[in-house]
């Protein structure tokens, strides 16, 4: 009841959240030319005579004469022109339709992408935020644009569709409409030019349009919609509180009689392949229920799932699906499962037909999960089935015997019998209970609770007679004396044996609840490791770890790259290479618990994610284990997680590289850059002084040779400082685009800045300030001081006379330390400081006054973000003036 109470609310809560936006309505085509547009403005036109109103903001004729038609006097929104490339190219005006707010609007081509510099980058994305803005939208699309049809597309049609629409947006679907003609009846509009231009017919038809991919096609759009109107009707259905009714044909087969599981399974996919129907398997898991449990239920256990096993590779094999079910309820918890499934039909086996006392004794006093299914009305066929009886050898295999009570559990009885009675003695005598019957029922209380049922009860019997022998008179006699007395023990047989029916029931219940959580709390905690793992060797090193440690098995990876986890230490024989060789090549399982290379002492496993095999992962377990149907699926979701954590860590790795290949790509633009420009400065100022000197030296006077030696004197130290920062950083690409780091004080590189600039222009006061002590960085020492010096000349030039630069140095967080650099010139205004680090932009005023080419800042960022820091410029100390802070990380060196 209360899960009827819960989809019904959970139904409710989804439909509000859909009718309180925004209504969208779908037109859905199986390909360009079937009429989506048409269809949507015939429907507007309905709605414009019923007084709707309604706007168009995009609609694409595509020369279509008739849909051109349709659109004359319709009310359009003007569409918005975006510069592009030189071009200006037309979008749907959005803040016009926000602004006007129509009761519906006509958006053509959903999954189209508009052009860069709009608010959003998908249409859908404009379609969403008017429907959050409670404007019903209609709009238009083929089935190929839906996300997760992409890869099916593209296996039927060999064309990759880039304009996607996620399969999140149908849940916002108020109605969708499939717009469908004859296969043979679109081939005739695109040969009579009714689809495309007459030059690209032919193209279309040896393209996309035949009539395979057509066919398919149209099939996958039908399929859409039939999969929207079933959940619709089933949401509508659980709203009002109704049982849903299947739509779709959906067969579960369920396995109750393990002796004959693999003949149900191959019944029920007769059925299933009979209706067209996709099919599922289940059963309920089968584990003990103690530790106390006898060798001989362990044998049958065992027995149980290498049978569950065999029907369930069966029906994978066969094409069906595969679920264990958990719980004692069998027909609450399948009634559930069916209906939440949207199952059709429900077939099973007929109930074991042996007179086992089990058998006999579960007819009279309880029902079977048949009727139970049939007394509770279910919305769903169940198909019954007579199967072939077992022969007598193979039931004497698989009948359990007869299971009497182990030794450690006679031992657990009569101990527990032991201390109820020692117990009670001291109650009566020391502490004067009367009532000891409540000290024996919490021992057979607490016997159900560590075993299983036939223990409980024969604890019971023999904790009752212990307290009739010596508690009730006339004692040490099985005999009662008093009418109330034989009420006291009646009473207290009753209330132990229900006690221990209880008890063992809810003990059972835990066991059942433990196994469903076991696999979700071993998920969790794998998901979190991986989660931080930051490199390929973290997560095997992690995935490694928890497979041995809930498998309990050892455990051998291989990278693609033949990087192994564990070097020298697990080596397998040349068997188990080739098994694993097989297993990355096919991309399948081999070796032991599988059907290919299973003289393998290793179950090897493909690691797979994205359709591509990153490499493979080995088990071994022990020679007599066998795993059970939780195991491997608890195995096989493990793996998965393992390869699905080592594609983001290789993909994280190859973005980190794309990022320090740019940064290093542009410092190296900006270098070549400089080559043509800074350094022909300074050479044409010594050529010119030089030539002075040699044509002219005899009318100059002392002061103007002088003049212009000083010329060629600082020229030729501007030179050398741009060679040497050329050289520097060119270097950084010719060691393979990597950092040349090390330790260093920032103490260190910020003296050698400044003294650099004092050799240069020594009438410049600079003044240091560094609060805390011994901070060092892990960087490119070379680089990182050009850059100082950089910033510290640019300040220098821009300074007033007789006024300060000032270096701050400080640590805003544990992990960044910041140069700041000010100077007190004219400043720069706000709306310009990112800019100045672009690469030749110079300024009129401020601190990019008449100096420069425009590129020392812009080395400087290059270098910053190739040492992953950040470079920004802000206003100076009482707003006036600049100041640029440099940002560098603190790098910890790698083990």
């Amino acid at each position: 009841m209360a899960h009827s109470h819960d989809s019904k609310a959970d139904s409710v809560l989804q439909q509000l959240n859909r009718y309180q936006s925004g209504r969208l309505t779908l037109f859905l085509g199986a390909a360009p030319g079937v009429g989506k547009t048409y269809a949507m403005l015939v429907r507007a036109r309905e709605l414009i005579e019923q007084q709707q109103h309604v706007l168009i903001a995009y609609v694409e004729t595509h020369g279509r004469i008739e849909t051109e038609q349709l659109l004359q006097d319709l009310p359009i929104i003007p569409r918005k022109q975006i510069p592009y490339q030189g071009h200006l190219l037309e979008e749907m005006d959005l803040d016009t339709v926000l602004q006007k707010q129509p009761a519906i609007v006509l958006i053509d081509e959903f999954a189209h992408q508009n052009v860069p510099g709009s608010r959003h980058e998908k249409r859908w994305q404009d379609i969403n935020e008017l429907l959050d803005a409670g404007i019903d939208v209609f709009t238009t699309m083929n089935i190929q644009h839906l996300e997760s049809l992409n890869d099916v597309v593209f296996q039927i049609t060999g064309v990759r569709v880039k304009e996607t629409v996620p399969d999140l947006m149908l849940q916002r679907i108020r109605d969708i409409r499939l717009i469908d003609l004859p296969v043979s009846e679109l081939l005739e509009r695109l040969h009579q030019g009714k689809v495309y231009v007459p030059e690209q017919i032919q193209p279309a038809l040896h393209g996309f349009f035949n009539h395979s991919n057509l066919t398919a096609l149209r099939e996958l759009a039908i399929q859409t919609v039939a999969d929207h109107v079933e959940i619709d009707a089933r949401e509508n259905f659980a709203s009002q509180g109704q049982v849903p009714i299947p739509l779709n044909h959906h067969v579960l087969v369920f396995i109750d009689n393990i002796e004959q599981a693999e003949a149900i399974v191959r019944a029920g996919c007769r059925i299933a392949e009979k209706r067209m129907a996709k099919w599922t398997v289940v059963a309920f898991s089968h584990s003990p229920s103690t530790a106390l449990t006898h060798k001989n239920e362990h044998a049958q256990n065992n027995q149980h799932q290498r049978a569950l096993e065999r029907a369930f590779t069966l029906a994978r094999q066969m094409g069906g699906m595969t679920e264990m079910l958990y719980g004692k309820a069998h027909a609450n918890i399948l009634k559930s499962f069916a209906v939440e499934r949207g199952i059709s039909t429900l077939v099973m086996a007929q109930g074991n037909t042996t007179y086992t006392i089990k058998h006999m004794w579960s007819q009279i006093f309880s029902m079977s999960v048949l009727q139970q299914l049939l007394q509770s009305k279910v919305p769903f066929e169940i198909s019954v089935f007579t199967l072939a009886p077992v022969t007598s050898g193979q039931l004497l295999k698989s009948r359990p015997k007869i299971r009497v009570l182990s030794f450690k559990e006679s031992i657990l009885v009569v101990l527990t019998s032991l201390v109820s009675i020692f117990l009670a003695r001291l109650g009566e005598f020391y502490l004067g209970i009367e009532e000891l019957s409540v000290i024996f029922i919490t021992a057979v209380v607490f016997v159900a609770a560590r075993t299983r049922m036939i223990v409980a009860v024969c604890s019971a019997i023999i904790l009752f007679l212990a307290y009739n022998f010596v508690f009730i008179e006339p004692r040490f006699t099985l005999q009662i004396s008093a009418r109330q007395g034989v009420i006291t023990v009646l009473a207290f047989l009753a209330a132990a044996l229900i006690a221990s029916r209880l008890a063992s029931r809810l003990h059972e219940q835990v066991i059942a609840l433990k196994a469903a959580n076991r696999y979700n709390s071993i998920m969790q905690d794998l998901g979190l490791k991986l989660s931080v793992a930051v490199s390929s060797s973290d997560v095997l090193r992690i995935g490694k770890h928890s497979l041995e440690k809930n498998l309990n098995a050892e455990v051998w990876l291989q990278l693609q790259d033949h990087e192994t986890l564990i070097t020298n230490t697990i080596e397998i024989s040349e068997k188990e290479q080739i098994s694993a060789a097989w297993t990355f090549k096919n991309q399948q399982s081999s070796g032991r618990f599988t059907q290919t290379l299973t003289e393998s002492n290793w179950w090897f496993s493909p690691l797979l994610a994205s359709k591509q095999c990153l490499g493979v992962l080995g088990l071994q377990f022990d020679v007599e284990q066998n795993l059970s149907i939780e195991q491997k699926q608890l195995a096989e979701s493990m793996i998965d997680y393992i390869a699905q954590a080592l594609l983001r860590t290789q993909m994280s790795k190859a973005l980190e590289q794309a990022n320090v290949t740019t940064e290093t790509e542009k410092l190296r633009s900006a270098l070549l850059t400089s080559v043509s420009h800074d350094l022909r400065s300074p050479l044409a100022a010594m050529i010119g002084a030089a030539e002075s000197m040699i044509h002219y030296r005899q009318d100059l006077t002392d002061q103007d040779q002088n003049s212009l030696l000083e010329t060629i004197q600082l020229e030729g130290e501007r030179l050398d400082r741009y060679i040497q920062n050329l050289l520097d950083m060119t270097r950084l690409g010719h060691e393979g685009l990597s950092l040349k780091r090390d330790w260093i004080g920032v103490d260190e590189l910020v003296g050698s800045a400044v003294r650099r600039l004092n050799r240069y222009m020594p009438q410049v006061n600079v003044q240091v300030s560094m609060p805390i002590k011994d901070l060092s960085l892990y960087v490119h020492a070379a680089l990182i001081e050009q850059a100082i010096f950089n910033v510290l000349e640019n300040a220098a030039k821009f300074s007033p006379e007789h006024t300060a630069v000032e270096i701050e140095v400080y640590s805003p967080d544990p992990q960044h330390i910041a140069i700041a650099i000010s100077d007190q010139g004219v400043g720069i205004p706000e709306a310009e400081r990112q800019r100045i680090f672009d690469m030749f932009y110079t300024m009129q005023r401020g601190d990019r006054g008449q100096f420069g080419t425009g590129l020392g800042l812009t080395i400087v960022k290059a270098i910053i973000g190739a040492h992953q820091g950040e470079i920004i410029a802000t206003a100076g100390k009482n707003n006036q003036g600049t100041q640029i802070c440099m940002c560098l990380p603190i790098q910890q060196i790698s083990a």
